[in-house]
């Protein structure tokens, strides 16, 4: 087992391989901090995210309302805008309620993504393409994460606010998100964590239980809605988890996260650029 490949990647990710259970209340301040540092640094006066009714969002959104409270507390005006983002209408979207009844955010605000999707969609045609069902369908999942970004970073100019991430290191390890779509922010909170530490911060936060454990979806594809992560994955969250923190897993899983980091690199790096010529 490589062990020191494991150890190399989580570094890159910035896992931390100390935080477990009866560590969540001091990782919780630590985030909180850093959300209040940046959004005192910028100068901006909100802090956007769109709310899915998954974990991660819940935990990122009621991390993001907690900072501007102690920053109001602290004589700093802030606000906590919460979107819901979804496409036509959303299966589980008594999920998404929830959350926002446990956040409590300051405002919320709906933008349905359906016409500016479907409408950019059905306006690409490309002479001599034609795509499979497959991979138009793959296509239109990642122009509904950018276009839920687009209604963020809109939302964040009209409120003079940064958009918040909800990225993760399982996440990132697996580039399991949309370049330049949920993979765009201004700030991400949750970096670092593992899912595994997530659901830790969550419950520490007291977020409903059924919402903690519910099974992760990004539920972007529609030949295959409602698709679970860990299907898409080949492997399970425990797996990916426990890879991160070191321990040991089967060569199975071992092979397919390896080459998903490896693949997914341009997703976490910055363009690439010409190398300027030495002047030596």
């Amino acid at each position: 087992m490589n062990t020191q490949q494991q150890a190399t990647i989580a570094r890159e990710l910035g896992i931390d391989r100390q935080l477990r259970k009866d560590g969540e209340s001091a990782e919780i301040a630590r985030r909180i901090d850093f959300i209040k540092q940046v959004l005192r640094e910028s100068g901006c006066k909100a802090l956007v995210l769109g709310i899915s009714g998954g974990v991660d969002s819940l935990t990122a959104g009621r991390l993001c309302q907690m900072a501007v409270e102690q920053l109001r507390d602290e004589h700093y005006q802030a606000r906590f805008i919460a979107v819901r983002l979804p496409y036509k209408t959303q299966a589980d979207e008594q999920d998404a309620q929830a959350s926002l009844d446990f956040i409590g955010p300051d405002l919320i605000t709906t933008a349905n993504i359906a016409a500016c999707v479907d409408g950019l969609m059905a306006n690409i045609a490309i002479d001599g393409l034609q795509p499979s069902a497959e991979l138009l369908d793959f296509a239109k999942g990642n122009v509904k994460a950018r276009a839920r970004m687009l209604a963020q970073y809109a939302i964040a100019n009209f409120s003079g606010g940064l958009v918040v991430g909800t990225d993760h290191g399982a996440e990132a390890l697996m580039g399991f998100f949309t370049k330049f779509g949920d993979g765009a922010c201004d700030l991400a909170p949750l970096s670092g964590l593992t899912k595994t530490q997530v659901r830790l911060l969550a419950d520490a936060l007291q977020a409903p239980a059924h919402l903690v454990r519910k099974p992760p979806t990004a539920d972007l594809e529609e030949l295959a809605p409602g698709k679970l992560d860990e299907a898409a994955y080949g492997c399970t969250y425990e797996e990916i988890d426990a890879y991160l923190m070191g321990e040991t897993v089967s060569a199975q899983a071992r092979q397919i996260i390896e080459n998903a980091y490896s693949k997914t690199a341009h997703k976490r790096a910055l363009p690439r650029v010409p190398v300027t010529a030495s002047c030596e």
